[in-house]
């Protein structure tokens, strides 16, 4: 496709894999992106940084900014890509419950 230019990946490291949880760090340089995924499990986001998410879901694109600590949790099914819509490094912890 012209003109088309692939984002980089964004980069996760599981921290911790148990019967409980899966503890995950994603790191995104600008404009990396996870790939559009299905959330099997419910989750918890920390940002480890401030967070300029730019959401890929069915219903359009969203804007969301968070900054470093704050915290949402979302339930199982949750459809979307990632993408680090900012300028600056991000990067975020997630933990998902089994």
């Amino acid at each position: 496709m012209p003109g088309f230019k692939a984002r980089p990946p964004a980069e996760p490291t599981i921290l911790l894999d148990d019967a409980v949880v899966r503890v995950t760090r994603w790191d995104f340089v600008p404009g990396a992106d996870t790939g559009h995924h299905v959330h099997g499990m419910g989750y918890v986001v920390v940002p480890m940084t401030d967070c300029k998410f730019l959401l890929e879901e069915e219903a359009g694109e969203r804007r969301v900014d968070m900054a470093r600590g704050q915290v949402y949790r979302r339930e199982a099914g949750v459809a979307h890509n990632v993408v680090n819509g900012g300028t600056d490094f991000m990067s975020f912890i997630e933990i998902e419950y089994k």
